[in-house]
């Protein structure tokens, strides 16, 4: 994965996912397109620099949106971003995000390849959590055997 598990970045881009959609629908009563450098956007939403490097460099955009040589994000790039984000989190590899991303932007009959993609990474989550949960079964046991032979407050050792 892209992102260190569990970090501080993960938990505020979980919440940025969720904050996108009022931007966007406060932007559009207004009739505004809030606009934003690569630098403005990594500071404002906690995005790696590297992640908006990758975004930039699939051409996923449609409209060109550089003004003077510098990238210029927008509401429809900060929720293709949000998306990206959580399918890094999700245990996707960069390749298996961009071939996501250009399946969403092709709609509408690419449902059943995203939901594919999704099913598998479940399937891989719920396999590791199997693993984890036969590990802290063999650790308990081990534990438990330990604490049989430990010696009682009395002095004698307990069977």
């Amino acid at each position: 994965s892209v992102l260190p598990p569990q970090s501080n970045f993960i938990r505020k881009a979980t919440v940025c996912l969720l904050s996108f959609i009022p931007i966007c629908a406060e932007s559009e009563a207004v009739g505004m397109v809030i606009m934003m450098t690569k630098q403005e956007a990594s500071e404002r939403y906690q995005i790696p620099m590297h992640i908006l490097s990758e975004y930039e460099s699939w051409g996923l955009c449609g409209a060109v949106k550089e003004v003077m040589g510098a990238w210029q994000y927008d509401d429809t790039d900060l929720e293709r971003l949000s998306t990206i984000l959580t399918l890094h989190d999700l245990g996707f590899t960069t390749s298996e995000v961009e071939t996501y991303m250009r399946l969403l932007l092709e709609q509408p009959h690419t449902e059943e390849q995203r939901l594919r993609m999704l099913e598998e990474k479940r399937t891989a989550a719920l396999d590791e959590i199997h693993f984890k949960e036969r590990q802290l079964q063999r650790l308990d046991y081990l534990r438990h055997e330990i604490r049989k032979t430990q010696t009682t407050p009395g002095g004698g050792t307990k069977k």
